[in-house]
């Protein structure tokens, strides 16, 4: 076990925690959400609190995340990565909890269950079955500051921590906004498109369901981004 993980990283990695480090577009939505890394350090630290406090886990322990790109979806993964777990994508076996969207309920039969808005706010999702926790309600009890245990060797599926902190593309640092188009819901992707720019200092603009160039050029223009991804 390590005492550094992915999160603890990330959040020492970043210049300024005043500053943007991860703003969400959804174009087909119109939203545009911005967490400093104080604010999703929060976010992270109530889910780690909820991962160790409510569901058990440990450094090592599995923990699976089956959700689409979204500012949610980071602070899941950076809370896993805290609580020291190992973040389960595309390997198979249960987690001793999933993380995962209304529709893609049926599909998990993990004892423990968390459907997650996906919405602006992070708004409660009503009307779920019996024994399916909210996110909203599982969360928001939870403190802001968080304390890690330590960090099992791997960070997603089989990729470890150490590869996941060494992935950052040269040249990027803390100076750096990436507006990026890319997907992180794939393994090599989440580390490659997510995890890396992140580990890097960087502040990430990702956005979403975007082919447009001129609307890409002018969210970087406003992001004031210094790299663009497509």
């Amino acid at each position: 076990m390590s005492d550094t993980t992915v999160t603890g990283a990330i959040l020492a990695a970043a210049a300024d925690q005043a500053r943007p480090m991860l703003t969400y577009y959804n174009d087909s939505t119109g939203e545009r959400t911005e967490l400093s890394g104080a604010t999703l350090g929060n976010w992270a630290a109530k889910i780690g609190n909820y991962l160790r406090d409510e569901i058990g886990v440990l450094p090592g322990d599995p923990v699976r995340v089956d959700l689409p790109e979204h500012w949610q979806t980071a602070a899941i993964l950076l809370g896993s990565w805290w609580a020291g777990a190992q973040v389960l994508i595309a390997d198979d076996g249960d987690g001793r909890v999933v993380f995962t969207s209304r529709d893609r309920i049926d599909s998990h039969d993990e004892d423990e269950i968390v459907v997650v808005p996906l919405d602006p706010f992070a708004m409660g999702v009503r009307d779920l079955p019996v024994g399916i926790s909210d996110f909203g309600e599982s969360i928001r009890a939870h403190g802001d500051h968080f304390v890690p245990s330590g960090a099992g060797r791997l960070a997603v599926d089989s990729v470890t921590v150490q590869q996941v902190l060494t992935a950052a593309p040269d040249g990027l640092g803390a100076d750096d906004r990436v507006l990026s188009v890319r997907p992180w819901h794939t393994v090599a992707d989440l580390v490659a498109n997510f995890a890396a720019p992140l580990a890097a200092g960087a502040s990430l603009v990702y956005v979403d369901g975007s082919a447009d160039e001129a609307a890409l050029a002018k969210t970087a223009s406003t992001e004031k981004a210094t790299v663009t991804w497509r």
